[in-house]
């Protein structure tokens, strides 16, 4: 019986390991593993086990920016079952990670969250980070921005109930033009909306002042356009070249 007590308050109770078939992944890829589980001193009740992948975002409040936890997806990889005493158990997964995961480049880490959700006890849990990288159709994009002489500055998840979806925020990666459009542009913010067969673009244009019409409206923040494009996947075939040509024209009109 105090053996008992003692795991209600996650003394001796079960513990776990979540180990993942590689540390690295493209969004839309199947993420497989295990969960390795250690039982406690005495038998207990496990009502599921549940992964989420997660990431961290800034929202501004009263002038400061806070930074929170972010849900992308959230998976229950076992029916409910009893964990002996001393048990050891291994429970295999897969799931597929979501199209909308954030790329771990600038300020973006993206983490496996595993819980057990113990009947009466303190849930053990356990994180796992990995390196999520571009989609070979986001890689496309961003060769063709290379070759329009954009350079990354910066990308970050921040909060945006509009732009997010089903998520409350989006990454932005955040691009300064080093040549065609250098002089005419402040910057170039460009968030990604994958999918099995395209990739939309949410384009945020930045027109760089000249001029007093132009001084005032970047002084409203009205010198922004947000621009949406959608490239399937025959037309990201051609390549960054083709890509490039196609959106030197989308940005030049709103330049």
């Amino acid at each position: 019986m105090f053996n008992r007590f003692l795991a209600s308050i996650g003394i001796g109770s079960a513990k776990i390991d979540t180990l993942l078939e590689k540390p690295r992944y493209a969004p839309g890829e199947e993420v497989r593993g295990i969960v390795k589980i250690q039982g406690g001193n005495v038998e207990q009740r496990i009502e599921t086990i549940q992964l989420s992948v997660m990431t961290e975002y800034i929202r501004e409040s009263n002038d400061s920016k806070i930074t929170q936890n972010g849900e992308v997806g959230r998976y229950h990889v076992s029916a409910p079952f009893t964990l002996n005493a001393n048990e050891q158990r291994e429970v295999p997964f897969n799931f597929q990670l979501p199209h909308q995961t954030p790329l771990t480049i600038g300020r973006a880490p993206v983490w496996v969250k595993t819980e057990l959700d113990v009947r009466g006890g303190v849930d053990p849990g356990d994180n796992d980070r990995i390196e999520v990288v571009p989609t070979a159709a986001m890689n496309t994009v961003l060769e063709a921005l290379n070759v329009l002489g954009f350079r990354l500055r910066k990308a970050e998840c921040e909060y945006s109930s509009k732009l997010g979806g089903k998520m409350p925020f989006i990454q932005e990666l955040e691009f300064v033009p080093t040549t065609q459009f250098r002089g005419q542009l402040d910057e170039l913010e460009v968030m990604f909306y994958p999918s099995d067969r395209e990739l939309e673009l949410v384009l945020q244009i930045d027109r760089r002042a000249r001029g007093l019409s132009s001084f005032f409206a970047e002084a409203m923040n009205m010198d922004e356009s947000f621009v949406r494009t959608r490239f399937t996947n025959e037309q990201l075939a051609a390549g960054p070249h083709a890509i490039a040509n196609q959106l030197s024209g989308i940005i030049a009109r709103y330049a």
